[in-house]
């Protein structure tokens, strides 16, 4: 009975951890910044969406909402489809060459990304890719696609073998194979890693920095960075922005959250 008590009372605090700043955040959309420096965990007086106008017209929060929506989309997709093609493979080349080739893709995920900011930077810089929604495209597929293989890999070497024999001797091709078997039954794998992916791309803040320059194609992250002054913060609009910017992960969440459990649980029990 104390146990019980005893963990009840923690997970009682830790969701207060977890609450109270957000509507602290939630309320302070709603008021001015004298009000919320006067009682931030107080509830709003009015319900004005004033700084939700403000933010999206008047620091054009709506076209960098635009941007990080084609830019973490188009990533996802390929980085899927990719990921998905390399997992496929080095599921079906049994022995150690396919782990060897795995372990390759995978060690990517060993690199940190400091590292290779200044290579990454000269090489766009040579390539013309500097200030462009292409560049953050293609540095967020290369970036992510070993951990995506990862996930997809551990997953596909579960797949029985015999589907894909049986695929083969009934005249499909690899590649069919791939789309009509391993791809169906690997969809609650793909769907988490595909939400993992979109709150990768869409709350990176580290590639947008680097190499957007111009304000037109200023990602979410990168957009609300520069609602912070140098003397003075407008945190009511800030506040406004990170709303604005949680609901897309919060919906991909709400809509995909039976395959992610699903994606999460695959394998963890064998009939």
């Amino acid at each position: 009975m104390i146990a019980r008590l005893s963990k009840n009372a923690v997970l009682a605090v830790y969701g207060l951890l977890i609450v109270i700043p957000l509507l602290v955040v939630l309320f302070g959309t709603f008021k001015t910044t004298p009000e919320l420096f006067a009682n931030p965990f107080a509830p709003p007086g009015s319900l004005s969406l004033n700084n939700y106008a403000e933010t999206l017209t008047g620091q054009n929060l709506g076209a960098a909402f635009l941007n990080s929506t084609m830019v973490t989309l188009t990533s996802v997709t390929l980085t899927l489809f990719i990921a998905s093609l390399a997992a496929y493979g080095v599921a079906r080349i049994r022995g150690w060459k396919g782990w060897a080739i795995y372990g390759f893709i995978v060690l990517g995920m060993s690199v940190p990304a400091q590292a290779n900011m200044i290579p990454q930077y000269v090489l766009f810089q040579q390539l013309g890719l500097l200030d462009s929604r292409l560049g953050l495209i293609l540095i967020n597929i290369v970036v992510t696609l070993p951990v995506a293989v990862f996930i997809l890999g551990g997953f596909m070497r579960t797949l029985p073998s015999d589907l894909f024999e049986a695929a083969t001797v009934d005249g499909s091709g690899p590649f069919r194979t791939y789309y009509a078997v391993a791809v169906p039954l690997s969809m609650p794998s793909i769907a988490a890693t595909g939400i993992f992916l979109f709150v990768m791309h869409w709350n990176d803040l580290l590639y947008p920095l680097l190499f957007i320059s111009s304000p037109d194609k200023r990602t979410l992250p990168l957009a609300l960075l520069s609602f912070q002054g140098e003397f003075q913060t407008n945190y009511p609009l800030l506040f406004a922005g990170v709303i604005l910017a949680s609901i897309p992960v919060v919906v991909a969440y709400v809509f995909l959250q039976r395959f992610f459990v699903a994606g999460m649980t695959a394998g963890a029990v064998k009939g």
